[in-house]
């Protein structure tokens, strides 16, 4: 009785006698090119920075000063209002620029086009010098008093940094509300929910899928951009680097001080932003990236079962 064999002629069997074929992977000489050229360029930069008249010692020595940590708690403090004025001012106008009323949807579009078309330096400057134009606020009963005494360096600075990011807030907030299908609305507003709650039970939290990762980012650039107040004389991390580097005759290695601590606090953020946005996008997709940990736990896990074969 002959043998048939019942796999010839099948997808992906070779006919028989035909040899099997090897596979050459193909050298790409190129990136072996650009990784020699980029490991010689930052060998390069870091000779330099030895070579220079840097006192590497003074980083080490002030990097815990009871100032430069004063500096940091105050960054972050103003980090945090800021963007808590920004979100929240950006909802708002969100919102009103979405208004079918003509006249908020154009004061918020106004408020938009002028806060993001000029610089925050420059908004820092107006907030802080509008003593020359107002000699006094007056508030009526509630307050009064001279403009310089009322218009500090932190209100100044949380003036001029949460009204700038609150314009930044409003399109990004605006693109998340936009993003829920309308559906949804006409739907809530069928089961008798009115508007405002239709945005907080229904709009919104689908809507934060959008919202996250871009405000994730605003606030690191945040956490940056308040280097800009020293500037109006509030003594955040980096006028207190700056202080610290003008008496000790460091200024470079005060600079460097300051930025290794904003690489710090970014960082952080940065995880935090990660796992959040995790979070948010459970509903979208049916199994979420593994995250570092869980790749480090994987690699380990192979590695040893493959010590055990071996």
């Amino acid at each position: 009785m002959t043998d048939i064999n019942k796999t010839a002629g099948e997808p992906g069997t070779p006919p028989a006698g035909a040899e099997a074929i090897k596979a050459i992977p193909v050298r790409h000489y190129g990136r072996y090119v650009s990784a020699v050229v980029a490991i010689a360029l930052l060998v390069a930069i870091v000779y330099a920075f030895g070579q220079g008249r840097i006192n590497w010692h003074a980083v080490p020595d002030y990097f815990f000063d009871d100032r430069i940590m004063t500096g940091v708690g105050k960054t972050l403090l103003l980090t945090v209002l800021s963007m808590v004025i920004g979100i929240v001012g950006g909802i708002v106008l969100a919102v009103m620029r979405l208004s079918k009323n003509p006249v908020t949807s154009s004061i918020a579009w106004f408020y938009i086009w002028f806060f993001r078309g000029t610089p925050v330096l420059v908004q820092l400057f107006l907030w802080f010098n509008l003593g020359l134009v107002f000699e006094y606020i007056n508030l009526m009963p509630l307050y009064k008093d001279h403009w310089s005494n009322f218009m500090t360096p932190l209100l100044t600075a949380l003036l001029g940094l949460g009204l700038n990011e609150a314009a930044y807030m409003a399109e990004i907030c605006r693109a998340g509300l936009l993003a829920v299908d309308e559906g949804q609305t006409e739907a809530a507003h069928a089961l008798g929910m009115s508007h405002s709650k239709t945005l907080r039970r229904v709009i919104i939290p689908q809507a934060m899928r959008v919202i996250v990762p871009p405000t994730g980012n605003e606030v690191i650039n945040m956490l940056k951009t308040t280097s800009l107040v020293a500037a109006v004389q509030y003594p955040e991390l980096f006028r207190y680097a700056q202080d610290i580097g003008q008496n000790s005759g460091a200024p470079v290695e005060m600079y460097f001080l300051a930025a290794a601590w904003y690489l710090i606090m970014t960082s952080i953020l940065s995880v935090g932003q990660y796992y959040i946005e995790r979070y948010y996008a459970r509903g979208s997709s049916r199994s979420l990236p593994p995250t570092p940990w869980q790749k480090v736990k994987a690699h380990l896990t192979t590695f040893s079962s493959r010590k055990v074969t071996a």
